[in-house]
């Protein structure tokens, strides 16, 4: 098992090697396997982005993330809600006008129903990459549709390619659409893994995360 002081150097490495993130505007703290992130950044998607890092470090069992947005220069609500239309309305994966937005001071909530839960996913990924956006509150909801019979098959064969030896130690139930997960995974970034391919199948209108880190 890894100690603080190791993982501590190894989330800061892996902040530093990503080119998107400025690594010395982060404080990481380490307790108990906790890594608590802190500082001031310009740009939402730059705090994504330092979340995610620290999410891949093996040994890291959970992220605080105290990160504040301040973007650089003056970026109206009106000037985000257009260019969020914009950015949802051209993308080609998503349905025209399906998705619903409003800004307040920066901050934009998606409401909405789509068919998949890529597309939730997704919608909230194109806003959270523009400017002077300071943070997305995703309630898309999912239209309910009937499941094929053999979508758990479906979903523990997708977890099998993703990464085998993790896909033997996750179990996979469905019931009303909903999927529950349950079982222990090696690190944060493999659940965020088998959570994405649950929300990829056909007819899931609801994932449950009840993995464990080992």
């Amino acid at each position: 098992m890894k100690t603080d002081l190791q993982l501590k150097k190894e989330v800061t490495e892996e902040l530093d090697w990503d080119p998107a993130i400025d690594a010395a505007a982060i404080g990481v703290e380490v307790r108990k396997g906790v890594v608590t992130l802190s500082g001031h950044l310009p740009s939402y998607a730059e705090k994504l982005a330092a979340e995610h890092a620290a999410e891949k470090v093996s040994g890291v069992r959970a992220v605080v993330v105290n990160l504040d947005v301040r973007p650089m220069g003056e970026f109206s609500d009106e000037a985000i809600g257009s260019a969020a239309r914009g950015a949802l309305q051209w993308h080609v994966h998503l349905p025209a006008d399906a998705v619903k937005l409003r800004v307040e001071k920066g901050h934009v909530t998606l409401t909405g129903e789509v068919e998949w839960g890529y597309q939730r996913t997704l919608a909230e990924r194109t806003v959270s990459q523009l400017r002077g956006v300071t943070g997305v509150t995703n309630q898309i909801r999912i239209q309910v549709r009937p499941a094929p019979a053999n979508v758990v098959e479906r979903i523990e064969a997708a977890l099998r390619r993703h990464a085998e030896r993790e896909a033997k130690h996750i179990s996979v139930a469905m019931r009303d659409g909903t999927v529950t997960l349950s079982g222990r995974v090696d690190s944060r970034a493999e659940r965020l893994a088998a959570v994405g391919a649950a929300w990829s199948a056909p007819g899931v209108g609801a994932v449950v995360d009840d993995l464990e880190l080992s």
